[in-house]
C-alpha cells in the first residue's frame, strides 16, 4: 500500500521524523525528509538506507514553504503523503515566559503546519487524493501546568485538523491527527533542559519507534485520529466526561515539569 508513494515528512532530522522515514523506507516508499538545519538534515540523511530526497525547509518562513514545494514536486513528481512535524516547545510557568517564546511556537507548531498544508493541498485537490498527517499531542487535549504555550498550539492544530477533515470531506484527501504523550526523543532538550520533567514522568515515556509505528498505521489504514499511549487515551476520555472533578485530579497528577 505504501510503496512507491511519497511522502515529505517536516521536521524529520531526529525523533519521530526521522524514525518514520527509515519505517517508510522499509515498506517501499520514498520519504522526503525536510528540516531548517542543513547540517542535521546532512546527518539524518546519513543513516538511511534506500532511496529518499532530502530538502531544506524552514516551515516559519512562507516564501521558502511555497518555493520548497515547488521544486520538490518538480525534483520528486506529486506528493502523496504530508507528515506536519515539526514542532517543539518551552515547558515554563506563564509567570516566566516571554510573549517571543509563544510567538514562536505557534508560527512552529500551528502555522508552520498551515503553511505547509496549503503549500500541498492544490496538488492533492487537483489530483482528487492526498493525505494530510498531523502530529499533534494529548497536550491538544488537555492542558498541564508549565505548558500554557505549547498545549494552546496543539489544540488549535487538532481545531484546525478536524474543522479541515470535514471540509475536505468527499474531495478523497484524508486528514488525521496523531496525539502521543511524552515520547523519548530530543524534544525534550529544548522543552526541558533541567531534565526535571524527563526524570519524573521517565515510567510514562513511550519510545520514539511506537509512535512512528503508529504513523505508519495511520499513513496505510486512514484512520482519523490516535490518541497514545492507551492509558492517556482513557485519562482523555474520563477528562471529557467529569471535567470538573477531572481537572482537581489533574491538576496535581499533571503538575510534574
Amino acid at each position: 500500500m505504501l510503496k512507491g508513494k511519497k511522502v515529505l515528512i517536516t521536521g524529520a532530522t531526529s525523533g519521530i521524523g526521522l524514525l518514520t522515514a527509515s519505517m517508510l523506507l522499509e515498506r517501499g516508499a520514498f520519504p522526503i525528509i525536510t528540516g531548517r538545519n542543513e547540517t542535521k538534515l546532512r546527518e539524518a540523511s546519513a543513516s538511511l538506507r534506500g532511496k529518499y530526497g532530502v530538502h531544506k525547509l524552514d516551515v516559519t518562513d512562507e516564501q521558502q514553504v511555497a518555493l520548497a514545494f515547488e521544486r520538490i514536486t518538480l525534483e520528486y513528481g506529486e506528493i502523496d503523503v504530508l507528515i506536519n512535524n515539526a514542532g517543539f516547545a518551552w515547558f515554563e510557568p506563564i509567570s516566566d515566559a516571554p510573549l517571543e517564546h509563544y510567538e514562536q511556537m505557534m508560527d512552529t507548531n500551528y502555522m508552520g503546519m498551515v503553511r505547509c498544508t496549503k503549500a500541498v493541498l492544490p496538488h492533492f485537490m487537483r489530483r482528487k487524493q492526498g493525505h494530510i498527517v498531523n502530529i499533534a499531542s494529548i497536550a491538544g487535549k488537555i492542558g498541564s501546568p508549565k505548558s500554557t504555550g505549547y498545549s494552546a498550539t496543539k489544540h488549535a492544530v487538532l481545531g484546525f485538523t478536524n474543522a479541515l477533515r470535514m471540509e475536505l470531506e468527499g474531495t478523497g484527501i484524508a486528514v488525521s491527527a496523531v496525539n502521543p504523550g511524552p515520547i523519548d526523543t530530543p524534544f525534550f532538550n529544548v522543552a526541558d533542559p533541567s531534565g526535571t520533567y524527563v526524570n519524573n514522568i521517565k515510567w510514562f515515556m513511550m519510545p520514539p519507534e511506537r509512535v512512528a509505528k503508529t504513523v505508519i498505521k495511520v499513513i496505510e489504514r486512514r484512520v482519523p485520529e490516535v490518541d497514545l499511549p492507551r492509558m492517556a487515551a482513557i485519562g482523555i476520555k474520563l477528562f471529557q466526561l467529569f471535567p470538573r472533578l477531572s481537572n482537581r485530579v489533574a491538576a496535581k497528577w499533571l503538575n510534574k515539569k
